[in-house]
């Protein structure tokens, strides 16, 4: 990429790991139990952070209120005080009213929740978990997301932006990618020091 995408002066490394996601892999943790077990290990190697899927007994993504929160108290029996980041994906409820509602079923909250802000409903997905105190990744998949999230009501309220590139091509991923860092740098915002590159990761 591009050095000069993103400022060096203000360049910090922060390791959060995705310890499954929306991609089929044998080895990917998909119970409580596998995912605590994972999450520890993950700890121990030098992460800062985890972000994790929740699936039901059938193996399906899921953002229903048993699952996820079996799932973070797993995490949080292995690894107390780590930072958990669930995803709130569309391509687990595509329905928006229904992915709030469910959500708002929750009784047991993460620290984070990755937001794609060129999703439908997604302002006000972030507006209700705001005030539940739970803090906000904005995913940007695109240079379109990147130029809406400049305009969101919830922008100044974001704890950190993931860049994340969906392009399958590398030469376009890279581009867009570059791309999306010119509009970060038009914020006016205290993202400087949490801006994350995550091109490959596994899950959104």
């Amino acid at each position: 990429m591009n050095n000069n995408c993103f400022s060096m002066e203000t360049y910090m490394i922060f390791l959060q790991v995705a310890l499954n996601g929306d991609r089929r892999h044998p080895a990917a943790p998909r119970t409580p139990e596998e995912i605590g077990n994972d999450a520890a290990a993950t700890i121990q190697a030098g992460a800062h952070s985890l972000h994790v899927h929740a699936y039901d007994n059938a193996g399906k993504e899921t953002l229903n209120a048993f699952e996820c929160g079996a799932v973070i108290r797993a995490i949080r029996a292995r690894c107390p005080g780590v930072p958990i980041s669930l995803t709130t994906s569309e391509t687990i409820i595509s329905d928006p009213l229904r992915r709030l509602q469910t959500v708002q079923s929750w009784t047991e909250f993460p620290d984070f929740v990755t937001a794609n802000q060129g999703e439908k409903g997604i302002i006000a997905l972030c507006e209700w978990l705001i005030s539940r105190g739970v803090g906000i990744e904005a995913g940007l998949l695109s240079p379109a997301d990147a130029r809406t999230f400049v305009d969101s009501p919830v922008r100044d309220r974001c704890h950190r932006i993931l860049i994340e590139p969906c392009n399958p091509d590398p030469v376009a991923a890279l581009r867009d990618a570059e791309e999306m860092g010119k509009s970060y740098r038009r914020l006016v915002l205290p993202f400087r020091r949490c801006i994350m590159d995550t091109m490959g990761r596994v899950g959104r």
